[in-house]
């Protein structure tokens, strides 16, 4: 098992050294990716595993700092796109209302909408349909 867990950290470091990742995203990973060497190596299928883990996720914890995770299979993004969803038969207001989110809700990670949201403040919209009366 040491060395599915040594071949795990160097696939984590390198994954974390190209995004910036959360000390629970980093274990998570580690312990997947070994598990996921182990189960390749053994002959033993590794889907239902990732399967298993994705819907077990609290919604809440699914939106972070530099990531979303999809709930319906465990991956993350920094957007989950309408085209991602589409792969699980899912439109973006049926996967809010799937997982409790606000209709709202950006499915986004949060730096990206705090920078979204600055942006659309900056650019005034609101100002300028208002002026051509």
């Amino acid at each position: 098992m040491e060395e599915y867990l040594q071949s795990a950290l160097e696939i984590v470091k390198a994954q974390a050294g190209s995004r910036p990742m959360t000390e629970e995203e980093i274990l998570s990973m580690v312990k997947s990716v070994a598990s996921g060497i182990a189960a390749l190596t053994t002959g033993q299928p590794v889907l239902g595993q990732e399967e298993a883990a994705a819907p077990g996720m609290d919604p809440k914890k699914s939106i972070k700092e530099a990531s979303i995770a999809c709930l319906e299979c465990g991956k993350s993004f920094k957007v989950i796109t309408r085209k991602h969803l589409a792969s699980h038969g899912l439109t973006p207001e049926e996967y809010r209302a799937k997982y409790g989110f606000k209709k709202t809700q950006a499915l986004a990670c949060k730096s990206l909408a705090r920078e979204r949201r600055a942006k659309m403040k900056d650019m005034k919209l609101w100002e300028r349909r208002q002026k051509p009366e």
